[in-house]
């Protein structure tokens, strides 16, 4: 008798899971396996398995189970890392190890005991907290480490090449390293903390501009006390360009394919693999479907890493989301904003607490754990893969936070954009427009984020060209002409009789974050401004990074009713009632266009009607008891009804 035995095929490898060995049967049964050899990986100098492992394979599809052994497959069930915890390691001598292995397979040691990586990434960014976090800086010579904080201003000088030995960068990262270095260095292993790695950099054989820059990089780490064990990041077909001699390559990927360790093996052939990005889904972005990930397929290729000895760290374990305007872009033929959610997912099914109910997953990284922390079929599946290889069993599961549905509301008050104006810091007037990281602002360090209103005074009409990053809305005084995306630079200003305010409203939609391209990241008008081929001159500029004091400063402002139809962009106020005890919920629009939406001062993100993300995730945590203060800065047009869900929609 048979108990739940699974032996079945995913394309390459084996992926049965190790219960296959632990079936109870009565008699003697004879196991038949028929495996179709689709074509072989490398891994190490031979195939994916040893001589002797071949036969054992091949021996076992004619004998009964009783007899089945594989000594591949038996050390799926004998993982037992008790010993190696943090309380357990007294001596930190050795550290995280990368071995070499002798008529084996390569493997990792700490402290001298064979170890395998099973990791997970968050991006700590992507919480929610009382207070904003981050590592890096906007302003020249200061480090505000507590900060959600970009280094834009690295963009001001044209002549800066990021991710070079460009003088003016590596003396940026040399500044920055002095900060930042000294406070990860009493963090590592053999200093008593939980650093076991640090990765020099991240698939910079993507990038590929400098062969200096990646030693630059990895000398900078030693001198600073770097200690323990050193990686590289890069695709599977980028390895040639980004390793560095002496530090332990490892490789991103989804899936196997025939060549996946090819370039790995010319620059390491007898050294652990650790797939140090690998992904579970992919991000999505504004007006492209969802594509989401099959749990089945991350379980079977999770199962091939554990048989075969593969280290591995799950991108993303949970994503989190993209608050105020911190998501990033692509731009490979066209530009994209990526959406507000790093990974928003719904699990439906009768129970999210039991697993055995099935269910299935819609998410935009399709991360393990949805951007509010609840578990997802990914989860699932992972937790009992797990269970059935370690020895000892895995923590209970936190019970999942109840979300919660408050009252609907309408905002009853708006402020059009043009009655905003005076309560924002004094703009800068200049002859020529400028993009918003040279705005000579916060104290000579310009705008990092947000929107950018430019005005300039016309007396005639034709052909307006504006270069314009990455969205813009132009107007004639109050009345909108166009909007310029993408490839669209001209729009035509009608006849006019006197002279009129031009005004040109532009979006940061977020900067790209691969590829060459980040070094052409500069934001808002990023040349002249020209009527039928002549420049315009002499703008007043206003900067629109909607911090909390500028909220502040609105309530002090006079509001009106709300206009059912009003067109342009546009403050709205209403209250978002939160009882006693408030929690997690997502926010829907349904009929509103497209903004961002402030909840006590704080930015939750961008909404947009084009899709694919439907709700906005409101932490709990950002909510007052009771009434709580709510601002759409919606740029089209007036919707109504604001809704509380505690379902997410994408």
């Amino acid at each position: 008798m048979w108990r739940s035995l699974k032996v079945h095929r995913k394309g390459r490898g084996w992926a049965s899971g190790c219960s296959v060995l632990r079936q109870d049967y009565e008699g003697s049964q004879m196991l038949r396996i028929l495996v179709e050899n689709q074509g072989r990986l490398a891994y190490g100098p031979n195939d994916l398995t040893s001589k002797g492992e071949k036969r054992v394979l091949k021996k076992a599809a004619e004998m009964p189970l009783e007899g089945f052994h594989s000594p591949l497959l038996s050390r799926c069930s004998d993982f037992n890392w008790s010993h190696l915890t943090p309380l357990e390691l007294k001596d930190r001598s050795g550290g995280l190890q990368a071995e070499e292995g002798v008529g084996r397979n390569p493997y990792f040691t700490l402290e001298g005991h064979e170890f395998l990586i099973f990791g997970g990434s968050i991006h700590y960014f992507g919480c929610p907290a009382t207070t904003s976090r981050g590592t890096s800086t906007s302003q020249k010579g200061k480090f505000d480490l507590l900060g959600n904080l970009d280094l834009d201003r690295l963009l001001q000088d044209p002549t800066t090449q990021l991710r070079t030995t460009n003088r003016t960068f590596v003396e940026a990262v040399d500044k920055y390293f002095d900060h930042l270095i000294a406070r990860v260095v009493p963090l590592q292993y053999r200093k008593g903390g939980p650093i076991i790695a640090v990765q020099v950099e991240n698939e910079y054989g993507s990038f590929n501009k400098d062969k200096n820059y990646m030693p630059y990089l990895h000398k900078a780490l030693l001198e600073r006390g770097v200690v323990e064990l050193l990686l590289t990041s890069d695709n599977t077909n980028k390895v040639l360009n980004g390793h560095i001699k002496g530090v332990l390559a490892t490789i991103n990927m989804n899936s196997f394919r025939a060549d996946t360790f090819e370039q790995l093996f010319k620059v390491q052939k007898n050294k652990p693999i650790l797939i140090m990005e690998y992904w579970v889904g992919w991000f999505d972005t504004w007006g492209k479907r969802h594509t989401p990930t099959d749990a089945g397929d991350v379980e079977n290729t999770v199962t091939e890493f554990i048989q075969l000895d593969i280290s591995f760290n799950v991108y993303m374990f949970h994503g989190g989301t993209n608050f105020g305007f911190m998501n990033g872009g692509i731009h490979f033929t066209h530009y994209r904003a990526v959406i507000t959610s790093y990974g928003k997912c719904l699990l439906q099914g009768p129970s999210v607490s039991q697993p055995s109910d099935g269910g299935w997953c819609l998410a935009d990284y399709d991360a393990v754990l949805t951007e509010a922390g609840d578990y997802t079929d990914k989860y699932f599946k992972l937790r009992k893969l797990f269970q059935s290889v370690f020895v000892t069993p895995l923590p209970l599961l936190p019970k999942p936070t109840h979300k919660a549905v408050y009252p609907s509301m309408r905002p009853s008050l708006y402020l059009p954009l043009w009655d905003v104006l005076q309560y924002l810091n004094r703009p800068v007037v200049s002859r020529t427009p400028l993009n918003m990281e040279n705005l000579p602002i916060h104290g000579g360090n310009g705008q990092a984020f947000g929107l950018v209103l430019y005005e300039a005074t016309i007396c005639s009409g034709g052909r307006l060209h504006v270069e314009a990053r990455d969205a813009a809305q132009v107007f004639l005084n109050e009345t909108s002409l166009g909007i310029l995306a993408d490839e669209t630079q001209n729009v035509d200003v009608p006849t006019i009789t006197e002279c009129q305010l031009l005004r040109i409203l532009v979006e940061n939609q977020g900067r790209v974050n691969f590829s060459w391209k980040i070094q052409d990241q500069r934001k808002g008008i990023i040349g002249s401004v020209t009527i039928n081929s002549v420049p315009l001159e002499n703008f007043t500029i206003y900067s629109l990074e909607m911090r909390t004091s500028f909220f502040r400063r609105l309530r002090t402002a006079i509001w009106r009713p709300v206009s059912d139809d009003h067109l342009g962009p546009a403050f709205y106020l209403g209250t978002l009632k939160a009882g006693s005890s408030p929690r997690d919920t997502f926010l829907a629009l349904p009929s509103w266009k497209y903004g961002f939406v402030f909840i006590n001062g704080r930015n939750l993100g961008r909404y947009w009607n084009i899709g694919p993300q439907g709700t906005l995730y409101l932490p709990g945590a950002w909510l007052n008891p009771g009434n709580n203060e709510i601002i759409l800065f919606e740029k089209r047009k007036s919707g109504s009804y604001i809704y509380s869900t505690d379902k997410p929609v994408l």
